[in-house]
């Protein structure tokens, strides 16, 4: 099937994908609640007469299309955020304090366009596809669920995408090596003792701990990485207190680290523990470091992204070399067992991803849909060669 086709092919489904995508923007589902998404995205797949597979998962979809080796994955995230919608849109969250603030509902909708687009090409596939409908992606656990039931078996590589709002539409941004960092929480208790706020020697103030603590963890990142490295700590949250003339007995602050390679990760945590260790000490409190395991950095296959790139251009569409960004992806986690590539794919939004006027450019979808179609055919076609004909069991 020609180029040219698969174009037609895909924008014939424009109307269908953004009537996909407002149902499920309609109604959205936080993580490890995604029971109606579910229910949908099979009922999509099944009147396509997609073939859904049979493994253990609350909520998420996994289904074939094809037969036989080599297998390729394409991953779609599903969950939603809790998040109030301030968009305004026609189809705007019926449910209050959630909503798509992230594009999930966009990914869902551009893997199921190309499922379809798969599924008319079925015939020619040279082996099979399969695609993960992953929950809990906002939670950093789908993918390891997805893992555990058994769905990343006999897979030879996985792709997945991101929107993002400052591409353009026809863009795809499509880079090798480190695209998304390692995000890490941290939850620090600092314990000191009471006292009346007008007699602050009896006591051991907790809040100025913490308060030198926050400031001291800045040099971190100024000290401890190098200039060609790159890591960012932010604390986020800082509690403490119950009165205005009590000198509380604790103080509690939060917050992430995100670093690309894992030695900086390694060092940047344990420079963060003896920081915290020592300015509690010098100011005779005591502090405990509670971590919060995120997913490891997003690292691209470089073999894949050149053949995701050379897909690209011949759809003519816009191949672009994509800032790394620093949030974190669980998508990691499957590359950590098989070759994979993470794609940001343009949708030229007027916000930034987790913002409660997030949206995007719908005309994006069919691109998603051709753009991933293909790739998969020219990835089982490389792959094919290890397996014959691609038709054995």
């Amino acid at each position: 099937m020609s180029n040219e086709t698969r174009t037609l092919s895909a924008a014939a489904l424009a109307g269908r994908l953004t009537d996909i995508r407002r149902e499920l923007h309609r109604n959205p589902e936080l993580s490890h609640e995604e029971f109606e998404t579910t229910i949908r995205i099979r009922k999509w797949l099944e009147a396509a007469g997609i073939r859904i597979a049979n493994y253990s998962l609350k909520t998420g979809v996994i289904a074939e299309i094809g037969a036989g080796k080599p297998v390729i994955a394409l991953r779609a995230d599903i969950d939603a955020l809790p998040i109030q919608e301030e968009t305004g849109l026609p189809f705007a969250s019926a449910a209050a304090g959630k909503m798509h603030a992230c594009g999930h509902d966009f990914h869902t909708a551009a893997i199921i366009g190309t499922a379809y687009l798969l599924k008319e090409r079925e015939h020619e596939l040279k082996g099979t596809v399969r695609l993960i409908f992953q929950p809990a992606e906002e939670k950093a656990k789908g993918a390891r669920q997805v893992i555990a039931s058994g769905a990343l078996e006999g897979v030879q590589a996985i792709f997945g995408l991101h929107n993002k709002p400052d591409l353009p539409v026809g863009a795809i941004g499509i880079k090798g090596g480190p695209l998304m960092a390692a995000a890490d929480g941290f939850v620090v208790e600092v314990a000191g003792h009471g006292s009346h706020a007008a007699v602050p020697e009896a006591g051991n103030d907790p809040v100025v701990t913490a308060s030198h603590i926050v400031t001291a963890l800045q040099s971190i990142v100024s000290r401890n990485v190098g200039a060609l490295h790159s890591a960012v700590i932010s604390v986020t949250k800082l509690n403490s207190g119950t009165a205005w003339n009590v000198i509380p007995e604790k103080a509690v602050l939060e917050g992430t680290i995100r670093t690309f390679d894992a030695d900086v990760r390694r060092r940047v945590r344990e420079r963060f523990d003896q920081v915290v260790a020592g300015v509690a000490a010098a100011f005779d409190t005591t502090a405990v470091v509670r971590w919060i395991e995120g997913p490891p950095p997003v690292h691209n296959d470089e073999g894949l992204a050149e053949l995701a790139w050379r897909e690209a251009e011949q759809l003519e569409l816009l191949p672009v070399s994509p800032v790394p960004s620093l949030a974190g992806e669980d998508f990691a986690a499957y590359q950590q067992l098989v070759p994979g590539l993470f794609v940001f794919i343009g949708t030229d939004g007027p916000r930034e991803w987790h913002h409660p006027a997030f949206d995007l450019d719908e005309r994006a979808l069919p691109v998603a849909a051709d753009f991933f179609a293909g790739t998969a055919v020219r990835a089982l076609e490389q792959f094919a060669a290890d397996f014959g004909d691609g038709t054995e069991a």
